[in-house]
């Protein structure tokens, strides 16, 4: 009796010692599902933030009331009189907004940085401040700086204004400048993009119909000329409606292009081209160029720096038939009571955007 006893105590004891191996084993199994090659216990990683966010989301961003926020798309319509804040995420951030802005040196935009983001305010907002706003992040080496086209972020913002369906301009009649070339902009912008606008002739009174080929429009630039022709000259307007309501732009004068872009061709001439001791002659450098591209001067001749001349500069534009039109930009050296060391090369440098050009006259004694 005493035997069988010690047997059952026996198959008990090694069936205790078969379950504490399998339930070590299968912590043991469990554990090493959640260990890396290297023996090092490695965690599960949830997807970082970033990653699921999409490449090409703006981080450029509305400030709300009671510091709610909104992420701005290409583009938005806001009240105008609101103050209006707008942050951009990065510790060194770069800005742009309507020029005009700059230009008047106004003081209701202001720009604060910090080491987390960069904000832009804005007073009282009118439709006047209709426009592209747009944050980029600043990339350093070093002390060279540089714009990341990649963090780009802009939205076109119309402070929509039902008394102002157009955006106002400091200019109440505007030229714009037609080249066969090159598209053209009447740039009558409205401040509400559900706007109607259409352009219209002063004389004959005509609409000019949109079409996708020749004339289009794009609420933030105006209507665009495809290929401007020399029959589109003449006075226009742009006529706006929302809700039965049709306002009328500014006007513009269009006026066709004869010369092509380059640099200054340049003429000089003298008169008299010969003179007497004490006479008096004046040498004119002409130049015939875009209307819009201004031009500077400078002249080199005998005697300067010895005595003194009379340097008078003006322009004017000039149709000059069939529809065409040319800037004329002169500069006048007048020297008078002409002496022996004012004998000598006259030269004149014109100078534009696209470059210098240089003539020279000899003024001789008679």
């Amino acid at each position: 009796m005493k035997l069988w006893a010690v047997l059952c105590l026996a198959l008990l004891c090694i069936e205790l010692q078969n379950g504490s191996c399998q339930a070590i084993k299968r912590k043991k199994d469990a554990g090493e599902r959640n260990t890396r090659s290297d023996g090092k216990r490695g965690r599960i990683r949830q997807p970082a933030l970033s990653s699921r966010r999409g490449k090409n989301q703006s981080l450029l961003t509305q400030v709300l009331d009671k510091g709610r926020f909104l992420r701005l798309g290409q583009s938005a319509s806001l009240t105008p009189g609101k103050n209006m804040e707008l942050r951009c995420k990065g510790s060194k951030i770069g800005w742009s907004y309507p020029t005009y802005l700059d230009t008047f040196n106004d003081s209701r935009l202001s720009i604060k940085h910090s080491d987390k983001y960069s904000q832009l305010i804005l007073s009282s907002p009118s439709a006047a401040d209709t426009g592209s706003y747009s944050c980029w992040v600043v990339v350093c080496d070093g002390t060279e700086c540089q714009k990341d086209h990649d963090r780009t972020y802009a939205s076109y913002i119309y402070f929509t204004d039902k008394e102002s369906l157009f955006v106002p301009s400091a200019i109440h009649f505007e030229i714009v400048y037609l080249r066969p070339d090159s598209p053209a902009v009447v740039p009558c912008r409205v401040t509400d993009p559900r706007a109607m606008a259409s352009l219209h002739r002063e004389v004959p009174p005509v609409e000019i119909t949109a079409n996708d080929t020749r004339l289009t429009y794009d609420p933030t630039r105006g209507f665009i000329l495809q290929n401007p022709s020399a029959d589109l000259q003449g006075v226009f307007y742009c006529k706006a409606v929302s809700k039965d309501n049709p306002q009328i732009s500014n006007k513009y004068q269009l006026l066709y292009v004869e010369v092509p872009s380059g640099p200054p061709f340049v003429n000089l001439g003298a008169s008299p081209e010969t003179v007497r001791g004490g006479d008096n002659v004046n040498l004119t450098c002409t130049v015939l160029g875009e209307p819009e591209v201004d031009v500077s001067f400078s002249w080199a001749y005998p005697g300067q720096g010895q005595r003194p001349v009379n340097i008078h500069t003006l322009w004017r534009l000039v149709n000059r038939g069939m529809g065409h039109t040319t800037r004329i930009s002169q500069s006048t050296l007048a020297v008078e009571d002409v002496e022996t060391i004012d004998y000598g090369n006259y030269i004149c440098r014109a100078k534009n955007k696209h470059g210098e050009t240089s003539v020279a006259t000899k003024i001789l004694a008679s």
